[in-house]
């Protein structure tokens, strides 16, 4: 009876030492695949989160901008083509001899 415990015992040390072995591997595998994904994404070009936010914050400011000035011009347009009858029905003086 001893010696099945014993058995019994060696095989489940094994089998163990040998989940905690794969187990390993896979941490390794999986950390040698990030890093490996790191690699790969930092060569491209791609934007990090801070820069896109600054640019989507300054095309917003900028929109604004172009959105105000847009409005001042259709102000301006239109008070030059309220003065523009009254400029053109004015009559012109005759050249003097």
């Amino acid at each position: 009876m001893q010696s099945e415990n014993r058995f019994f015992d060696d095989l489940a040390k094994m089998v163990n030492g040998v989940a905690g072995t794969v187990a390993g591997a896979g941490r390794e595998a999986e950390s040698a695949m990030r890093e490996r994904a790191k690699e790969w994404i930092g060569r491209m070009d791609f934007v990090s989160r801070e820069e896109f936010e600054a640019v989507k914050k300054m095309a917003a400011t900028a929109r604004a901008e172009a959105e105000a000035l847009k409005a001042r011009l259709d102000k301006l347009e239109g008070v030059a083509k309220a003065a523009a009858p009254k400029a053109a029905a004015k009559p012109k003086a005759a050249p003097k001899k």
